[in-house]
């Protein structure tokens, strides 16, 4: 069985309407869904704030390049476009881990090369998994205490299911 975390993230027009057509273009796969979390942008071109979740995903068939493969299929159908690097995007959805996977492939490193530093994963992916360890890095509960979460709020007004 591949299981996989995604990241997933939005925050151009109905961030909400992106990230929930990405759980319903994976909901064959989906073993679990996030809390919604309002996180401030990890990039220095401004732009609005983001809505983020982390799924957990499961398919005997999927191997690392088709789960990228599902996020960026789900990324077009959401309309975005890769024009400026760590710009505001309609749907972003980004292969954390898969299985305890090991890749240096400049498409598809593998576990995502800066997943430890960025509070907007580590949080939601705690939320879904509280046991979740980031390969090479340890335990996620570790890894949330070591970063700066002050820009990452639940939205509990907010739902994905």
């Amino acid at each position: 069985m591949s299981r996989a975390v995604l990241s997933i993230g939005s925050n151009v027009g109905d961030r909400l309407a992106f990230l929930a057509g990405c759980v319903d273009g994976l909901r064959d796969v989906l073993v679990g869904v996030s809390a919604v979390y309002q996180t401030v942008p990890w990039s220095t071109i401004p732009q609005e704030d983001y809505l983020n979740a982390v799924l957990l995903v499961a398919d005997p068939g999927t191997g690392p390049r088709g789960w990228l493969d599902r996020g960026r299929a789900l990324e077009s159908a959401a309309g975005r476009r890769r024009e400026v690097r760590w710009g505001a995007r309609t749907l972003d959805v980004d292969v954390v881990t898969v299985d305890d996977v090991r890749s240096t492939d400049p498409e598809l490193t593998l576990p995502h090369p800066r997943a430890s530093e960025r509070a907007f994963v580590l949080v939601p992916w705690l939320d879904v998994d509280p046991a979740a360890v980031l390969p090479g890095h340890g335990p996620v509960a570790e890894l949330v205490r070591r970063v700066d979460a002050s820009g990452v709020h639940r939205r509990s007004d907010l739902e994905l299911r």
